[in-house]
């Protein structure tokens, strides 16, 4: 990946929706290799997606919670349960098994805290797998990005 692909992902991080020939003038190529370069790009899965982000608060997602999740024990079973009941919750937009003091760092998104509450009652909490569930409520986001620095 050279200098002129960095331009490119840049481009295309800040805007997906521009089309080949607006890139190309900004990164100072021609159409065909700028076209070129991105399908290399997509073929070797750097680029993985295109997709709309979404204003949360517009949708009603206001409440952001982290919780921090500790396992009954560290087996792989117990680890790979967890892994894959955490992938069918839509409340859960990101899992991250971590080290330190506990074992997943979770991000979830809802509406407001009855609608949290619920999730970590009715769906979270049944787990067999988890010993302890620590939440931490976001009371203001001051940054929020998915722009990578190249």
């Amino acid at each position: 990946m050279d200098n002129i692909d960095k331009k490119i992902l840049k481009q295309l991080q800040s805007n997906s929706k521009q089309n080949i020939k607006e890139i190309a003038s900004k990164v100072g190529l021609s159409v065909t290799p700028t076209y070129e370069r991105v399908k290399k790009l997509e073929q070797a899965e750097i680029i993985k997606s295109y997709v709309a982000l979404l204003d949360r608060d517009k949708i009603g997602k206001k409440f952001v919670a982290f919780c921090q999740i500790t396992l009954l024990r560290h087996h792989k079973e117990l680890i790979d349960d967890f892994k894959t009941h955490t992938i069918k919750f839509p409340e859960i937009m990101e899992c991250h098994h971590i080290s330190g003091n506990f074992d997943f760092l979770l991000k979830i998104v809802v509406n407001d805290i009855t609608q949290y509450q619920k999730f970590i009652n009715e769906k979270l909490s049944l787990l067999d797998c988890i010993s302890t569930i620590n939440s931490s409520f976001v009371m203001e986001s001051v940054k929020d990005t998915t722009v990578f620095e190249l």
